[in-house]
Formats: structure tokens, C-alpha cells, sequence
């Protein structure tokens, strides 16, 4: 096996900018903690560059996700429609709240959600009541769509988005890996009633750990603000909480990392789209296996890039995983579908054939700006 030297990793982070001299000033000021300059600007650099009215920095992007849910009302025994082509805080994030993950199936052109599946399926097992959705086969009331960017491209939001209407379902995109990653020319996180983020240290931009909710309701903006916070009431001294909060808040340390990483997104996405369209040049020479490209009605950050096997060569791709990995190349497979992990083998699903395709010839290659 290679030494940790000689390794290629997937998606490394970048620290060429101010990271040292922000991180001194909270060393040096003593503001490390949940207050602190750093995370207003912070939050107020992801709200302009993503064009929403509201950014509130948290924990990590899970919590993010947990919040949503909660504000956006999922109660226990609620369903959840979610990917099973996701990370697994998605889903779990919905059992947090005591719901139910409901697993929909994904489309091979941007590696999302479809759509138009699932308006096929909710036309099978759904129905209103009173203004709500629920699903007649369980009888439990169907709350809310998951969208997850996979891979930071763009799920085909305006077709989701008029399912969601029709059947009276909330929006969260799941934009945890889409940070710089566009939609028919509008950033990702514009479409949910709320949309998440995460700044996990494998991002495009890290914070070390951290995540934050966007939203364009600037009221539902307060109330994530005060629940993420312990819902602590402002006061100069007395401590006075008026309702279970949760203590999500990103403190001012790791926001400071997070400025200066914000101050070299616009390079960090010009190295890796260069990095997307040689590995786009590179492959379309070799045959049995393609680089997958953004849709068209996106522009990708690229975030992790994918190579897909042909149907006839996914019997090679564990092979090739275990070639690259022992040779100093960092490469992994999709996640495991979340309907084949065990706490959620009884979830309800749609049929997803297509997601247990994409799983199975699907490798991820490294794809850090670091790279170039």
C-alpha cells in the first residue's frame, strides 16, 4: 500500500488565502466560541452569494437538515420522500424528527431525484385530505420531497417543484455538495422553503465541520435562528429560553475558516471545472466507461467527480476500485442505497431500479481544486 504521502485524495481541502490571519484574530481576541464577527459575515457571504435573504451558520450539515424539518412542521409518523441514492444524514435526519423516510428513485441525467417518477408514483399511492397529502397504503400523512444535489449537480428542480404543488408537499434541497452550483442560471437552495448546506472538511469550501440553512422567508430565517441557538432569549446577562432550542450554533472559529474559504470559491470552481473537462477529454478515449457531465439545464461545481461504467462492465467496478486505491489513487463507489441498510429495510419505497443501476457502476475519482 502506498504511504499517506503518495496518496491522491478524493477531494482534499485548499488553505491559500487568509485562514491563518482570521484564525489568529479569534486566538488572539479569545472569540472562539458561538459569538463572534466571524459568523454574522460568514452567514451574510452565503446568503449574497447564493442570492437568498437568509443564511444561519450551524453545527454541520445534518443539524441543518434536522432543523428544516422541524420548522417546516414533520411531525412523529409523518413520511419523508427522500433519495435513495443520498448520504446517510438525509434519511436520518427525518428519523431525528421521529418520521418515517419514504425512498423515491433518481434519474440518470443529473443523478437525482426524478421527477417525473415520482408524480407517477404519488398518483398511485396518494391522496388529499383537507389540504395534505397522505399515502394510502400506510394511511400516514406524506409531509415533505428531499431533494439532494448529488455530487453538487442540480436535481431538474422546476418539474419537482410542480409535484410538490400538486401533491402539497414541502421542499428542502439537500444543497450539502452544491455550493457554486446553478440551476438554469440561479443558484442552488432557491426553490425549498428551506435548502441545507455542509462544510464538512471534503467540501468545495470547509469550515473543518459546519453547515447552514438558507431560506427566502425571512420570518421562518428567525425562528431557525432562535431554535439553533437554544432558543435563548436576548439578554445581557439573564439566561431565559421560551422553547426546546437545540444547540446547533457554529462557533466564531470555525466561521472565521469559512470567510476565508468564501474570499476563494470563485477560484477553488474554476480549478475544478478545468479538472472536470480534462478528465472529460481523458475518457472520452477510453470505451466501456464515461465522465458524467452536468445536465443541461445546470452549471455543476463538480464537486465529486463521477465516472459510470457501461451495464456490461459493472461487473469490473469493485476491481477497479481496489486497482486505484492500491496504486495511490483515491476512488470510492456510491453510497450503500439507504433502502439496503438495516435500520431502514422496512421504509416505505417507490420502485428504484434506476438508483440500484447508477449504484452499481458508479466511481467517484478524486476532485480537489488542490489538484491544479
Amino acid at each position: 500500500m502506498p504511504s499517506d504521502r503518495e496518496v491522491i485524495g478524493l477531494h482534499e481541502p485548499q488553505f491559500c488565502g487568509n485562514e491563518w490571519d482570521y484564525l489568529e484574530e479569534c486566538l488572539t481576541t479569545g472569540w472562539v466560541s458561538s459569538v463572534g464577527k466571524f459568523v454574522d459575515r460568514f452567514e451574510q457571504m452565503l446568503a449574497e452569494y447564493t442570492g437568498v435573504k437568509r443564511a444561519i451558520a450551524v453545527v454541520n450539515g445534518t443539524a441543518a437538515l434536522h432543523i428544516a424539518l422541524k420548522v417546516i412542521g414533520v411531525k412523529t409518523g409523518d413520511e419523508v420522500l427522500v433519495p435513495t441514492l443520498t448520504f446517510v444524514a438525509t434519511a436520518n435526519a427525518v428519523e431525528y424528527c421521529g418520521a418515517i423516510p419514504h425512498f423515491a428513485d433518481s434519474e440518470e441525467k443529473s443523478l437525482g431525484l426524478d421527477p417525473h417518477k415520482l408524480e407517477i408514483w404519488l398518483n398511485e399511492i396518494a391522496e388529499l385530505r383537507h389540504g395534505e397529502c397522505f399515502n394510502r397504503q400506510t394511511g400516514r400523512r406524506i409531509k415533505a420531497v428531499i431533494a439532494m444535489h448529488t455530487f453538487g449537480h442540480p436535481v431538474d428542480l422546476d418539474p419537482l417543484l410542480e409535484v410538490c404543488r400538486r401533491f402539497k408537499l414541502e421542499l428542502i434541497e439537500d444543497a450539502a455538495e452544491s455550493i457554486g452550483s446553478f440551476y438554469k442560471g440561479r443558484h442552488t437552495g432557491n426553490w425549498g422553503k428551506f435548502a441545507t448546506l455542509s462544510f464538512n472538511g471534503n467540501k468545495t469550501i470547509t469550515t473543518g465541520g459546519g453547515g447552514a440553512i438558507l431560506t427566502n422567508d425571512e420570518e421562518l430565517g428567525k425562528e431557525v435562528k432562535h431554535l439553533t441557538t437554544t432558543a435563548k432569549i436576548p439578554h445581557p446577562w439573564a439566561y431565559y429560553h421560551d422553547r426546546v432550542g437545540y444547540n446547533y450554533r457554529l462557533p466564531n472559529i470555525n466561521a472565521a475558516l469559512g470567510c476565508a474559504q468564501m474570499e476563494q470559491l470563485d477560484s477553488f470552481l474554476e480549478k475544478k471545472r478545468i479538472l472536470a473537462e480534462r478528465y472529460k477529454f481523458a475518457f472520452s478515449k477510453v470505451q466501456g466507461i464515461r465522465f458524467f457531465t452536468e445536465p443541461d439545464f445546470a452549471q455543476s461545481n463538480y464537486w465529486l467527480n463521477v465516472l459510470l461504467l457501461d451495464d456490461e462492465n459493472a461487473f469490473i467496478r469493485d476491481t477497479l476500485l481496489k486497482k486505484l486505491n492500491t496504486s495511490g489513487i483515491m476512488a470510492r463507489p456510491a453510497w450503500t442505497l439507504m433502502h439496503k441498510l438495516p435500520m431502514f429495510h422496512s421504509c416505505p419505497r417507490m420502485d428504484v431500479s434506476t438508483a440500484e443501476n447508477i449504484e452499481s457502476r458508479l466511481i467517484n475519482i478524486p476532485s480537489g481544486a488542490l489538484l491544479l
